[in-house]
């Protein structure tokens, strides 16, 4: 799907086949040009009224997630959400720049600086295990005396 970003880019936004079933019932039958999205009054929707949507959805939300109560919400923390899931999904970071419209890679580094989450997976990875191996080699007599005359 092309879509309209941020100073008028046009981008490509990969979907899901469910999103994009929903989206075709939307657009079925209106010419490209037409807005999709629109707000109450049946004009299309502004920045302002995603933002209050986000705001209001997360919210109501939170009587069962008490913990985003004290979250500030917003449409780019949804973004950036998605951004943190797709590198710990293993989708690579020049992926993820291309598909968030970032221009450099350094703004997309952000992202793998501050998943605390996959750092403390990756000092874990790395973890030595108390369980030493046992070198039998050194029990063996001929090899040792082998060893120590070199």
């Amino acid at each position: 799907m092309q879509i309209h970003g941020k100073g008028n880019k046009l981008r490509l936004c990969p979907l899901w086949p469910h999103t994009a079933s929903e989206l075709s019932s939307l657009i079925g039958g209106k010419v490209p040009v037409e807005h999709v999205f629109l707000n109450r009054c049946g004009r299309p929707i502004t920045r302002f009224g995603i933002y209050a949507m986000v705001r209001r959805y997360a919210q109501k939300v939170s009587t069962k997630m008490p913990g985003l109560a004290t979250k500030r919400v917003s449409p780019h923390s949804l973004r950036h959400t998605a951004g943190t899931h797709l590198l710990r999904a293993g989708v690579d970071i020049n992926t993820i720049r291309a598909w968030l419209g970032h221009v450099s890679i350094n703004t997309t580094n952000i992202y793998a600086e501050t998943d605390l989450e996959m750092k403390a997976e990756a000092l874990a990875r790395c973890e030595l295990k108390e369980n030493k191996r046992k070198r039998r080699w050194a029990q063996d007599a001929g090899l040792m005396t082998f060893l120590r005359s070199l």
